[in-house]
C-alpha cells in the first residue's frame, strides 16, 4: 500500500497530534481521514456549484426580483 512521509514545524505537530486525540484517533488514521474528506468536500462543492448553475435560469425566472449577493450594495442601504 503507498505510503508518504510528512513534514511538519514541531508546533504543527503537536496541534495536529491534539487534534487526532480530540477525535479519538491515531495520528495515521486522523491524517488519512483529513485527506479522504476534503477530496469528498471538493467533489461536493463541485457537485452543489453544477447544479446551482444549472438551475439558475429557473431560480431567475422564478424570482424575478431577488438580486443576486454579488449585486447587492453594503449597509443600510441594501436592505
Amino acid at each position: 500500500m503507498p505510503s508518504l512521509n510528512v513534514t511538519f514545524t514541531d508546533d504543527e505537530m503537536e496541534a495536529v497530534r491534539t487534534a487526532a486525540a480530540a477525535e479519538g484517533k491515531s495520528l495515521k488514521q486522523y491524517l488519512h481521514d483529513l485527506g479522504v474528506r476534503e477530496m469528498q468536500r471538493k467533489r461536493f462543492t463541485a457537485g452543489a456549484a453544477s447544479w446551482a448553475d444549472r438551475l439558475r435560469d429557473e431560480f431567475d425566472e422564478a424570482f424575478p426580483d431577488e438580486v443576486p449577493p454579488s449585486q447587492r450594495g453594503t449597509g443600510a442601504s441594501a436592505a
